[in-house]
């Protein structure tokens, strides 16, 4: 029976620790996007190319989020399957 609660207890530990990563690259793809609105609504049309090179890091590092987001979701699943 022990051994059965620490499985438990190891798998309770690694689903929070997904769903803590998962939120945490939510919360910074927000902010982000926050930041890169920001950018666009400050800019006038001739600033906004000044802004451009910040603007594509923001876009790279959103979607290395949201990648990282869905293959720690598809893990989350697959565990949950088994």
């Amino acid at each position: 029976m022990s051994e059965d609660s620490d499985d438990l207890v190891k798998a309770q530990n690694e689903v929070i620790g997904i769903l803590f990563e998962v939120v945490k690259r939510l919360q910074e793809n927000i902010d982000l996007q926050d930041e890169g609105v920001h950018l666009i609504i400050k800019s006038k049309d001739d600033d906004l190319e000044d802004n451009r090179t910040r603007l594509d890091e923001i876009t790279e590092v959103r979607n290395k989020n949201s990648e990282t987001i869905s293959r720690l979701l598809k893990k989350l699943d697959s565990e949950e399957s088994n």
